[in-house]
């Protein structure tokens, strides 16, 4: 250092740091020899701190604000044991600023593939990757634990270490939450709240607080997310709605067949058992969709429903009606082959002799009684 330097920096002493990068976390304030002349000026800005470190002891934290240094804004500096100039200039001291803002956008991700163990498609791999946002909270621990010498210290300098820790806590918190694979693209919010928590008591033993952590995406093999495709469009079939449909379609058809009621319980009896076999393939328990289902044994068909009408009894709908009743209000009359009828499957209302299942029913009815 020239000689003009060395006097100057004994008559004037302005201690401060303009920081002119992002993500320089600290950084040692040079003098000649540690030297800092008594009623020296510290400016500490906003989004810094300052910490004063004498003979390898951290003795002084400033917080933002402008100070003139004396025995009276350096308490602890005063009394520390080898004091030796009762603040006749100069003292010696080191000064590290630390930034407190936000040092945002940090990356983080999984360089190998995790395992995880999942009770429906068992053992997986998965690969995550987000971001982070940190900054120093603890200054005196800061420099104790990750600082130490280091006279400009930058969050790339420490982001292999965290990313280490991120991973691995990351991997505890997906394991321990037992959430299925087929939820991590719904659940990532709530994935990313989880590892957040466990993440903030480790980083606060370096001093540092994650103001945010988000992941950004969760992959996993293609064969994997194909079944979740497929498996979540069979989880949204209604089978009771299907079973319905499948019934009607049979009456239908067996309507129209020459079998009669023996065709429809037949239809009804396939479609009940189609039914069936899909809601026992849906809930039989595999642990592994990719795994074709054992063939269920065989189920004789339920026995057909009675069928059931509805008639136009004195202007408005009556019923419904099964054929034994129908039977009986032929014989009273009150049932003639004209009356209207409707049943389900059927397109509209009907008369009731052109409606093949009561055909028969107006056979068995006795003639009018003579003189009736």
């Amino acid at each position: 250092m020239a000689l003009w330097d060395k006097l100057r920096a004994e008559f004037i002493d302005i201690i401060e740091w303009t920081d002119p990068t992002p993500d320089t976390m600290a950084y040692r304030f040079e003098r000649y020899q540690n030297e800092i002349k008594n009623g020296a000026k510290l400016t500490v800005r906003e989004g810094q701190m300052a910490v004063f470190i004498n003979e390898g002891q951290i003795a002084d934290v400033f917080v933002p604000g402008m100070y003139t240094l004396n025995t009276e804004n350096l308490p602890v500096l005063a009394t520390l044991k080898g004091w030796k100039y009762g603040f006749n200039s100069p003292f010696k001291a080191e000064v590290y600023f630390l930034s407190t803002r936000n040092i945002t956008d940090q990356k983080w991700g999984t360089k190998n593939a995790v395992i995880l163990s999942d009770d429906r498609f068992g053992m997986i791999e998965i690969r995550a990757f987000g971001t982070y946002a940190m900054k120093v909270k603890d200054g005196p621990v800061f420099i104790r634990e990750i600082v130490g010498t280091n006279g400009d210290f930058t969050a790339e300098s420490i982001n292999g270490q965290l990313r280490s820790l991120i991973v691995t806590r990351f991997t505890d918190a997906v394991g321990e939450a037992k959430i299925p694979v087929e939820k991590f693209a719904g659940d990532i919010n709530e994935i990313s709240d989880s590892v957040h928590k466990i993440l903030a008591p480790e980083f606060e033993q370096y001093g540092i607080e994650v103001t945010k952590f988000l992941i950004e995406n969760i992959s996993m093999p293609d064969e994997v997310k194909k079944e979740i495709f497929e498996y979540s469009r069979l989880n949204r079939i209604d089978l009771d709605q299907l079973a319905k449909l499948k019934t009607a379609k049979a009456i239908e058809a067996a309507a129209s067949n020459e079998s009669g009621t023996a065709g429809a319980g037949m239809g009804m009896g396939m479609g009940f058992a189609m039914a069936n076999q899909m809601g026992a393939a849906m809930s039989g328990g595999q642990n592994r969709p990719s795994q074709s289902p054992a063939a269920p044994p065989p189920v004789p068909p339920p026995v057909p429903p009675s069928l059931s009408f509805y008639i136009v009894l004195n202007g408005a709908q009556n019923g419904p009606h099964d054929i034994s009743a129908l039977k009986n209000m032929a014989q009273s009359r009150s049932l003639t082959p004209d009356t209207l009828v409707w049943r389900e499957g059927m397109g509209s209302w009907a008369p009731a002799k052109d409606v093949a299942e009561l055909s028969g029913i107006f056979g068995s009815a006795p003639p009018p009684v003579p003189g009736a």
